[in-house]
């Protein structure tokens, strides 16, 4: 295990992105072909300074990430967007693209997904396996994942718990997911709404998404740990999975890393969209860390159910759902029912002293005109037709390219 950090010393973000061919607007499974166009070689990772590029498990999905623990979250943006365009540089000769958002809107995964076949291979092929990854929760998937340190069991108490509590409310702020298969679903975050279910052969994998209210090492290795282990055990008879990775709820702690993982942030249009919500996000969390907002006792007595009753609706819903929960808005000091919009507002305004400038702009996009899922469905106006929903997706692949907001 890597030096230990304290509570926001440093941040590790995951970006990811699907490849689509240029002139068909379908998935392009050529990631492998990328990287070695990049590196010269086939590699499963490529170090290009502050940021590192891998692969995932299927092959039309790269993942952009911080090349080890970043202290600071202002010059992201900048850093991930400059390797935006390289790929894009590079996938042009491929006739090829990066295209944003969490789920390809015309994707059929039962005919166009194909699994990476190389490094890592085995565990993947396990994964299908045991669950079948040629589903819209497996394979149409892209995300943003947020790695917070916590240096011992005192500093895990507070961040769990703080994490816990902030997990519902980020569909209402980052949800971008609302057409599959050329179809509005009635859901923001459809990828959300497959990630509740798209492990149910193994159900103690994901458990509620929300983790259990456990704040020890100790106690999370026998609440959580434990029973994914035996859970696995007969499928994985080679032992060749780790509970770390299995552990698929929508945090989950890295205690090989001394980290929390939070999973439930549907990738955006743009790096400066996704570092806003990032810094948004953590910010609000030093918030409650520092009891500036509830008290950790207060944080700590959620339980998992409690929390994922107000979770579900927002995963449909997002910054629309009206919530009336009055012990869980006290948490942000909040007396009266509230749409989740108005509460990411009140809890930017609390927060924005701290957030860089530069940050601003998306946010306020963000918070005045919706979620990104929002302004996707504006934007195609109840015309779902391939023809109209691709050339919406167009222009999200040009704010990624030029990284800039989608306003409808």
């Amino acid at each position: 295990m890597g030096k230990k950090y304290h509570l926001f010393e440093v941040f590790g973000i995951e970006l990811e992105y699907m490849l689509i061919n240029s002139s068909t607007f379908k998935v392009a499974p050529i990631v492998d072909t990328l990287l070695i166009q990049k590196a010269g070689k086939l590699t499963a990772d490529i170090d290009n300074g502050e940021i590192a590029w891998s692969n995932e498990l299927v092959a039309h999905v790269l993942e952009l990430k911080t090349n080890g623990p970043a202290a600071n979250l202002n010059t992201l943006s900048g850093l991930f967007h400059k390797n935006v365009v390289e790929i894009n540089h590079l996938l042009n000769k491929l006739n090829a693209q990066l295209l944003p958002t969490a789920c390809h809107p015309l994707m059929n995964p039962l005919t166009d997904t194909k699994l990476w076949k190389h490094s890592y291979s085995e565990v993947y092929e396990l994964y299908n396996r045991i669950f079948n990854c040629k589903g819209h929760g497996w394979s149409n998937v892209q995300s943003t994942h947020i790695n917070l340190p916590f240096y011992d069991d005192k500093e895990f108490e507070k961040l769990h718990a703080a994490i816990r509590v902030i997990l519902p409310l980020i569909p209402g702020l980052c949800a971008s997911s609302p057409i599959l298969e050329g179809k509005e679903t009635g859901y923001k975050d459809t990828r959300l709404e497959y990630y509740k279910t798209n492990q149910k052969e193994i159900p103690e994998m994901t458990g509620l998404v929300i983790p259990e209210g456990v704040f020890s090492k100790v106690d999370y290795y026998a609440t959580i740990f434990e029973p994914i282990n035996n859970a696995i055990k007969p499928h994985d008879t080679k032992n060749i999975l780790d509970h770390h990775f299995l552990n698929s709820r929508g945090a989950i702690a890295r205690f090989d890393r001394n980290a929390i993982e939070i999973r439930l942030v549907d990738i955006q249009e743009s790096p400066k969209a996704d570092i806003a919500i990032c810094v948004l996000i953590i910010e609000v969390l030093k918030l409650l860390v520092n009891k500036e907002l509830g008290t950790l006792k207060n944080q700590k007595k959620w339980l998992k159910q409690d929390l994922f009753a107000i979770l579900n609706p927002i995963i449909k819903d997002a910054e629309t759902y009206k919530i009336s929960n009055l012990e869980f808005l006290e948490v942000f000091k909040i007396k009266d029912n509230i749409t989740v919009q108005n509460l990411w507002k009140h809890l930017y305004q609390i927060a924005k002293p701290n957030i860089d400038a530069s940050h601003y702009e998306a946010l306020e996009v963000i918070l005045n005109q919706g979620t990104l899922a929002t302004r996707i469905l504006k934007s195609v106006n109840e015309d779902f037709s391939k023809e109209n929903i691709t050339k919406t997706y167009n222009k999200l692949a040009s704010c990624l390219q030029e990284n800039k907001m989608f306003t409808s």
